[in-house]
């Protein structure tokens, strides 16, 4: 079992965020690529230089783990009412952090696997492959449940 990861993601101070975007995703799989065509939305208006892609796939593995993991079973998928994944994107001058707030208190674990033809079971490694730092933490107060980030440097403007 991980404990929750800190490591890797610097201290951001949340007064200088540039830029931020969120949206609510429901408990369906249609969802992947509501999330997609968002960060790719809101990306298109930031500059990302050649992150671009990496995010997206990022972003991707994120909800996917999220809908596939930490949903519970009996909540109605189609209940876009009550969406139970949150994607946020922060941006900072040289970084950009995806979050993804699910309902679970579960760890996110990486499968120990060799078979890297799987059609699932890669996520975390995807991630890991992709970003230049994740991890996860558990919500506090009133908030219930987790997030999985993943941090990408970006390169200096101009």
């Amino acid at each position: 079992m991980l404990k929750p990861l800190r490591q890797g993601l610097p201290p951001l101070d949340p007064t200088a965020v540039s830029d931020a975007a969120s949206c609510a995703l429901p408990a369906r799989y249609e969802a992947v690529r509501e999330a997609r065509r968002f960060t790719r939305g809101t990306l298109d208006q930031w500059d990302v230089g050649d992150r671009f892609d990496d995010i997206c796939l990022v972003v991707s593995e994120l909800v996917t783990n999220a809908l596939r993991h930490a949903t519970p079973a009996e909540q109605d998928r189609g209940d876009e009412r009550n969406p139970s994944v949150r994607l946020h994107l922060l941006r900072w001058t040289e970084r950009l952090v995806c979050a993804v707030r699910d309902p679970s208190h579960d760890t996110p674990a990486p499968r120990d696997s060799d078979d890297f033809s799987a059609e699932s079971g890669r996520g975390l490694f995807l991630v890991d492959s992709f970003a230049d730092g994740w991890g996860w933490h558990p919500l506090a107060g009133t908030l219930q449940g987790k997030v999985v980030w993943a941090m990408f440097r970006l390169p200096p403007a101009g």
